[in-house]
């Protein structure tokens, strides 16, 4: 299954970060995917097929 997401999109994730948020901003695509977390703007590069995986919804699309 292909991800549909875009770069400023905001995916909401199975586990909570440690500081208690599930929702991530998509910064970079590619390989690797960078999410960016709402709350505390922790940075962290994932794989495509982990990013599936951990992947609960896609929230909203970006706004371009």
């Amino acid at each position: 299954m292909a991800l549909l997401i875009e770069i400023g999109s905001t995916v909401r994730l199975k586990k909570p970060h440690p500081c208690g948020n599930y929702d991530w901003t998509v910064t970079r695509l590619g390989t690797d995917i960078g999410l960016l977390c709402v709350n505390c703007k922790r940075r962290i590069m994932v794989s495509r097929s982990q990013l599936g995986r951990r992947l609960k919804e896609v929230v909203s699309d970006s706004e371009t």
